[in-house]
């Protein structure tokens, strides 16, 4: 049984969500399928109060907003019209800086998440007009502009600096995802000298940052734009101005967990920064801001967290001969190519056996490096390398041959360089590793990527597990749901990686939510590996190739309890089995409100391996039943599957529920069948002959339909009793049936078990040849008949011998020797 958790306070608790209390009120749901589009404004200030005006569709019963990060606590929830709610939130002081994620519970739904942006500044809103260099915007020291890119539009800012002050500037735009949007700053004096410029930066990808240290008094200002001038009211940006520091890169890029390490950090405008950074024990990244008496960074550097020690390179190091000698290994290997044409070489001891999943992290540790590894013996020779197995990454799988010597090396691709060309290569144990998630239905979209129950009701989904170096079934972990809600589950096959999950919810649960931490686990005890859920959203795709710029990876499952739907469904659970190569006409029952009478679309989302069907069937208005066909192939995987359907209406956008978890058992055929092919004369009959094996007791005789034949031509159906060993067709044709060979004849047998059919779709193949009559022989006219002498009596003759049967050979044969008989007279 699974535990059950609900929340009624608005205090936001660490990895938990908010709610406003609501009165449980009894009620059909009046409005479906909410979706949020946009959180305005874009960010606000930690420590403050802001109202957010979340906008979407189908919103205005808003109960709760889920924050995927501690920090926040709802106040007031106000629907402003059908679409959008105005969300009053304490942000509180110690929030986290940066990119957060929210998304809106409703009576009926859940939204999309969207992101919005923590900042440590005030916010001040851009004003037009600022598009004139010698007119700009003046603003303060240390404040966030709030502003929007038009189409060729161009924003200026001016504040007033001292000489040795650091001036940084650093914009959010295109990690808004909203658009495509690629912003470009720069830094200018007022004689409009450029001191700094900056279109993308690897620390922030398409957004961009830059610091510098003034040179003299006076006023500096800062421009803001589209790197093409393009722009639209959907290029909304965060600029923060201030004296904040601002480096670009860490070194070492990473430590070892549960450790403490020295990290400098690269690219500020007065020069590296050190600081010592005390690892996390657990988990493979964390993020980490510098902050000093003039400031904090507004976006944290990534660094990576490994089991193992940092062995730092030592220059020079480009050859086998100054190779840098690492004393302990496994261990994090970190350098920098200082220049263009760098080549960086490591040493190190392994023994035999040992297998590691090599990886140099440069991107991901928002490095501008495009990396090449190689991998070589001590004495130079190669063993493998890599340039971007994983996307840009460096990546190969080694196993250590023998126990010595070996070397890596690491260069740039287009042999590129400097001092913020960070690296890491990591030597990670190969290990079990385990991903959950919900397999998308539709591309680009967050579409059924949540889990609300109707009250009363069912929803169900595909639940998918990646498993990385081990196999086997997996399993439910103990899951924490809100009250009232339960699952339904059977493990997950090994040979499988997604399963039917059915939710149900009682009819007196409360409307609630949670975000859930959706585990799975092998059911093999001593695989110590849990796998957790993550979604991830496609935010902005662009170009030829629709290249993904900007998505959002969440770790948990949104699940929550609804207002009670119209409807409800239910599997009609068959008493039979489908077989391989069979048909089953599974039937759908749907309990409607009295005064509510619409259609439903009836998917059928989990395929057992081989078992296909359509898309959708729809539960016509004034019907409360229909039949979904299901089709086994011939290799259809046996055994007893779960299953459901999965519906929805049209309740001013899409409503769900599902139907309980039904079982499907699929079964190997009652009965075989050897058909011999025929040919036969347009207008005249023939014979089909069939060889009966009964593979399983009859229980009543099975019923046999030829299946395929051509027009006008017509074949009484059969038995099968138990112990029928051959049948005989009849087939008879039509003057003007179709002549030619017609390849697409077969059988349909039914059996009849438990009051239903087991229909065997496709038993057995044949083929039927019409061909036209031969035209009738010319004979010669016959002279008269001379008298002759009575003759003797006949002597009887013997009774003619039982017809056989002739095979299709024996036929051919026959018919060929007639066609060279009348050839000849």
């Amino acid at each position: 049984m699974f535990a059950a958790r609900g929340f009624s306070a608005v205090r936001c608790l660490p990895g938990l969500m908010l709610m406003l209390s609501v009165a449980f009120v009894p009620t059909i749901v009046e409005g479906a399928d909410p979706s949020l589009s946009v959180i305005l404004p874009r960010g606000a200030q930690r420590g403050t109060e802001q109202v957010f005006r979340f906008a979407g569709a189908r919103l205005s019963d808003a109960e709760q907003i889920f924050f995927y990060e501690p920090g926040f606590e709802v106040l007031e929830i106000k629907a402003v019209d059908a679409n959008n709610i105005d969300v009053k939130v304490k942000i509180a002081a110690d929030c986290a800086l940066g990119e957060h994620t929210a998304q809106v519970r409703t009576k009926s739904g859940i939204s999309d998440y969207r992101t919005f942006f923590v900042g440590a500044l005030p916010v001040v809103e851009e004003k037009e007009p600022n598009t004139d260099f010698a007119a700009p915007q003046e603003i303060p020291l240390n404040v966030t502009i709030s502003g929007v890119v038009q189409n060729e539009d161009v924003d200026y800012f001016v504040v007033d600096a001292k000489k040795g002050q650091r001036l940084s500037v650093e914009v959010e735009g295109m990690r808004f995802g909203q658009t495509l949007f690629d912003p470009y700053v720069a830094i200018l004096n007022d004689r409009r000298f450029e001191l700094a410029a900056v279109d993308d930066s690897p620390l922030l990808k398409q957004d961009a940052a830059a610091s510098i240290e003034v040179p003299a008094d006076g006023k500096y200002i800062v421009e803001m734009r589209d790197s093409g001038y393009g722009g639209n009211g959907e290029c909304r940006y965060r600029l923060h101005i201030g004296t904040f520091p601002r480096p670009v890169i860490t070194y070492p890029a990473g430590g070892q967990a549960g450790q403490a390490q020295e990290i400098a950090f690269i690219g500020d405008a007065r020069g590296p920064i050190s600081k010592s950074v005390t690892f996390p024990t657990e988990g493979v990244e964390t993020t980490v801001m510098i902050e000093d008496a003039d400031g904090i960074t507004p976006s944290g550097h990534l660094l990576r967290v490994s089991p193992h020690p940092n062995a730092i390179e030592a220059e020079p190091n480009p050859g086998f001969d100054t190779a840098t000698v690492v004393s302990a290994f496994p261990s994090a290997f970190n350098g920098v190519l200082q220049e263009p044409g760098d080549v960086d070489i490591f040493r190190f001891t392994a023994k035999a056996g040992q297998v590691f999943e090599v990886e140099c992290f440069g991107r991901r540790i928002r490095s501008p490096i495009d990396a090449v590894m190689n991998l070589y013996k001590a004495n130079g020779e190669g063993i493998t390398g890599n340039d971007d197995s994983r996307g840009p990454y460096s990546y190969f799988r080694w196993q250590v041959p023998a126990d010595g010597d070996y070397a890596i090396r690491v260069a740039d691709h287009l042999n590129r360089g400097g001092p913020e060309f960070v690296y890491r290569i990591e030597f990670q144990e190969v290990k079990p590793a385990l991903t959950v998630g919900i397999p998308r239905v539709a591309r680009y979209s967050q579409s059924r990527q949540q889990v609300y129950v109707p009250r009363g009701n069912r929803y169900a989904t595909l639940i998918s597990a990646e498993r990385a170096n081990f196999g086997g079934e997996l399993v439910i972990d103990n899951l924490e749901l809100p009250a009232g809600v339960k699952v339904v589950a059977q493990p997950m096959p090994a040979n499988l990686n997604v399963m039917p999950v059915v939710f149900e919810a009682a009819a007196d649960a409360p409307l609630a939510g949670a975000l859930v931490d959706f585990r799975m686990k092998p059911v093999d005890t001593n695989l110590n590996v849990l796998g957790h859920f993550s979604n991830r959203a496609d935010f902005v795709i662009a170009g030829p190739g629709q290249s993904l710029y900007v998505w959002k990876d969440v770790d948990r499952l949104p699940v929550a309890v609804t207002q009670e739907l119209p409807f409800s469904l239910e599997i009609v659970q068959p008493n039979v089995p489908i077989v391989r190569d069979g048909q089953m006409m599974l039937k759908v029952v749907a309990k409607k409100k009295e005064g509510w009478d619409e259609n439903i679309q009836v998917q059928f989302p989990f395929r057992p391996p081989g078992i296909g069907a359509n898309s959708e069937i729809t539960i016509p208005k004034g019907q409360t039943e229909a039949l979904y066909q299901l089709n086994a192939d011939g290799n259809a995987a046996l055994g007893k599957w779960p299953v459901y359907v999965l519906g929805y209406a049209n309740i001013d956008g899409a409503a769900w529920g599902s139907s309980q978890m039904a079982t499907l058992e699929v079964a190997e055929p009652w009965v075989s069948l050897t058909v011999q092919r025929a040919s036969v004369e347009q207008g005249q009959e023939t014979e089909l002959a069939i060889e009966v094996q009964v593979l399983k007791e009859l229980k009543a005789p099975a019923e046999v339909v030829l299946v395929g034949l051509p027009h006008k031509v017509t074949a009484e159906p059969l038995k099968i009793a138990p112990d029928t060993k051959e049948l005989v067709f009849k087939i008879r044709t039509a003057a003007d049936s179709p002549e030619g060979n017609h390849k697409n004849v077969f059988c349909q047998v039914t059996v009849s078990e438990n009051g239903e059919s087991i229909v065997h779709a496709r038993v057995g193949s044949s083929e039927l040849r019409i061909d036209k009559p031969l035209p009738a022989p010319t004979a010669p006219p016959m002279p008269a008949p001379m008298p002759v002498a009575a003759a003797a009596a006949p002597a009887p003759m013997p009774a003619p011998p039982a017809e056989k049967r002739l095979t299709r050979l024996e036929k051919l044969r026959l018919e060929a020797q007639q066609k060279a008989a009348g050839g000849k007279q």
